[in-house]
């Protein structure tokens, strides 16, 4: 669930004027009947990691969300292969499996998800164990500022100071619309920021390093605010999350 302003697949440009083209296909999501909204998300869903274009991503689909990648094609990890790492400045830096993510302790969160392009979906239940969890296992140092974190997509990268990252509204998240979390919505795992825009809740998450200074991420790097505070960042006034 990734912004558009200047992505590029395949070394190809697409741009805002080609996102705000597509706006009016929204309508679709908004008078359709129920089973054809599913029918649009399965569809897209099949589809948005085979397209070189990245164009499906542009496109509305059921239930309010869309699908972005800043790749042209992720692979799909599952239990037996996902690892999430994390390092960097902390005294015991290690690697979790799937199942061990799931025997921690677990925060469901139900908040209003909002993108930048303007999109929101109300009410949506988000599961997972809080970041600030992870990182006291990990042990972070005392010159330790920001997190920086990666994924396995290979492409998209994003990044939290420390004070937010410590927020209890910011999980590694397993679960979302009280469903694993699919491939098409960043699965098995994905970061989520519930009172910034979503682009900071990366998709396909595989890596949490603790660093000294924010480095910004891949779509600070293209103009958005590293900050993203919903409605009190970049040139929004959309109403706070609830």
């Amino acid at each position: 669930m990734n912004p558009e302003r200047s992505e590029e697949r395949n070394g190809t440009p697409v741009g805002r004027r080609v996102f705000l083209g597509t706006l009016g296909l929204g309508a679709l999501g908004v008078v359709a009947a129920p089973a054809l909204q599913r029918g649009l998300e399965g569809f897209l869903g099949a589809v948005a990691g085979k397209d070189p274009t990245g164009l499906t991503g542009l496109l509305p689909n059921g239930g309010g969300f869309r699908y972005y990648s800043v790749a042209a094609s992720v692979p799909h990890q599952d239990a037996a292969d996902y690892r999430l790492t994390i390092d960097g400045l902390v005294d015991r830096p290690g690697t979790h499996t799937l199942a061990e993510l799931r025997a921690l302790p677990q925060t469901r969160l139900v908040k209003d998800v909002q993108c930048v392009t303007g999109w929101r979906v109300p009410g949506t239940p988000f599961e997972g164990v809080r970041l600030s969890h992870l990182l006291d296992m990990a042990g972070v140092r005392s010159t330790a500022k920001a997190i920086r974190f990666t994924c396995f997509d290979g492409t998209y990268t994003e990044s939290l100071t420390l004070a937010q990252a410590r927020r209890p509204d910011v999980l590694v998240a397993l679960r979302m619309q009280d469903k694993d979390i699919s491939h098409d919505h960043g699965g098995p795992v994905r970061l989520y920021v519930a009172p910034m825009y979503f682009y900071k809740s990366a998709k396909w998450l595989s890596g949490i390093t603790v660093t000294d200074r924010v480095d910004p991420g891949y779509w600070e790097r293209l103009g958005y605010d590293v900050d993203a505070w919903v409605g009190r960042s970049n040139g929004r006034t959309d109403e706070p999350t609830s």
